[in-house]
């Protein structure tokens, strides 16, 4: 039987409030435990690793599973972070990739090295349709994903919607655009956006028709994955709201919504997802 797991983001549980310090990491593993989350994600660069090699422990204190965001900033910098994941027993490893060539070929060399060291370790790799990143936008993206055929992706939508300024009701042109990026992707994270801004509140009522497009891409994209996958795989969706300047603040800092229980709603809509989708399957 397909399984699916959510994950909650290390980075998505940091405050950045001016009222309020930050809680430890073991306070944080703990609240992702009791929560009932299958697994936490962390978001290492090379210079990080040490301190993320320490969380090892919290991972086995808490029964968690472990995610790996990794930030390489050159091309050599993947191998010591599978390295860690391997540390780590990492279920999954998702690159954000810091080396940005501006043209689409001269990224293949760099994504098919990343890759294969991956495969050296034996640990599942994904890209993540990020800005800033190898994958920078959603054109830049179609064009590598063409050209490193073997590349699988992991979807943040949030980015591409933001990158294209895309309008509601999404045009037939962005929605085919779409459609591919599905089609690579193996892990969804849950953050969703307007034209304008990456991360809005789920919960405003201007708001409910970018909720809906959001939780039919991840219908769509859960469909598509549970028809080309075995009977006994897993898929991971991460919840994945940020901090200030991702989540939008007042005048005194103070964040507009409640970014935790925000993403155990995101969760309660996946599980609901995957439920019908079941149902579609039978």
């Amino acid at each position: 039987m397909q399984t699916l797991k959510i994950y909650q983001s290390l980075w998505a549980m940091e405050l950045r409030r001016p009222d309020r310090p930050e809680r430890s990491d073991a306070e944080n593993f703990r609240m992702v435990a009791e929560a009932g989350y299958d697994g936490l994600c962390i978001d290492p660069s090379v210079e990080e690793i040490p301190k993320s090699e320490l969380l090892k422990l919290l991972y086995d204190e808490y029964g968690l599973e472990c995610m790996v965001n990794t930030f390489p900033f050159s091309p050599e910098d993947m191998a010591p972070l599978l390295d860690l994941a391997c540390k780590l027993d990492a279920s999954l490893v998702n690159i954000i990739g810091g080396v940005m060539p501006i043209r689409p070929e001269a990224a293949v060399p760099v994504a098919r090295r990343w890759i294969a060291e991956a495969q050296e370790t034996g640990l599942p790799v994904l890209f993540e349709t990020h800005r800033d990143s190898l994958l920078n936008d959603l054109y830049y993206t179609l064009q590598i994903i063409d050209l490193v055929p073997e590349m699988r992706l992991c979807a943040d939508l949030s980015h591409f919607v933001v990158d294209r300024e895309m309008r509601e009701p999404i045009g037939e042109r962005d929605q085919e655009y779409i459609d591919r990026i599905l089609d690579r992707s193996d892990c969804f994270q849950g953050r969703i956006a307007n034209r304008e801004q990456v991360q809005i509140q789920i919960d405003f009522p201007q708001h409910q028709e970018w909720v809906g497009i959001f939780k039919a891409w991840w219908k769509d994209g859960m469909r598509r994955w549970r028809h080309r996958n075995d009977e006994d795989a897993t898929l991971i969706f991460l919840c994945e709201l940020g901090p200030p300047p991702y989540a939008i603040t007042d005048g005194q800092r103070r964040e507009l919504s409640n970014r935790w229980d925000e993403a155990l709603t995101i969760r309660r809509w996946v599980r609901e997802i995957w439920a019908e989708l079941e149902v579609e399957q039978r």
